[in-house]
């Protein structure tokens, strides 16, 4: 009886973590100078995500064209890259049930003026040119983003203590 239950439950939790998503999170130059990676990281953690990558760096032109290539045709595309370029960001991978769209949510919108507040970006941000982070639209952009940022070794994969106080 209680190896079955045992059972039961391995085979359970193998199939949550299994389902859950992955994505990427980068504090962009504005939100590293003014001091906000900590707080970013914060609404993240309480929420109840998962972190399971973290660097800090100042990525090459080259990289950042590959990251924001589906935006290459648009008028502000070599300043973006230009801007993305001048200095360190700190680029993240967070793990969790609908991180990808909670994450999206969490931000707020691109234009800060247009994020409500309570939104990291409606209580931080004015300008859309400085809206302090990046987050993956999408679990195929997420996957695209991380495997651009990080390498499989650089993915942290262990079980949170925490997992059962935050999921069902």
């Amino acid at each position: 009886m209680v190896a079955t239950l045992l059972s039961i439950l391995a085979a359970f939790t193998k199939t949550k973590n299994m389902a859950a998503e992955r994505t990427f999170i980068a504090v962009k130059p504005d939100g590293v100078q003014r001091g906000l990676v900590g707080e970013i990281m914060k609404r993240f953690e309480n929420r109840g995500y998962k972190l399971v990558a973290c660097k800090m760096m100042t990525a090459s032109k080259e990289h950042l064209e590959k990251h924001y290539s589906d935006l290459s045709t648009k008028p502000f595309f070599a300043g973006l890259v230009k801007y993305m370029g001048s200095g360190p960001v700190v680029a993240m991978v967070w793990e969790g049930k609908e991180v990808v769209k909670m994450g999206r949510m969490m931000l707020g919108a691109t234009n800060p003026l247009q994020s409500n507040p309570g939104t990291i970006r409606g209580d931080f941000c004015i300008d859309v040119g400085r809206n302090i982070c990046h987050g993956s639209d999408a679990v195929e952009s997420a996957q695209k983003e991380i495997a651009l940022w990080f390498t499989p070794e650089e993915l942290c994969n262990y079980n949170s203590c925490q997992s059962s106080w935050v999921y069902e």
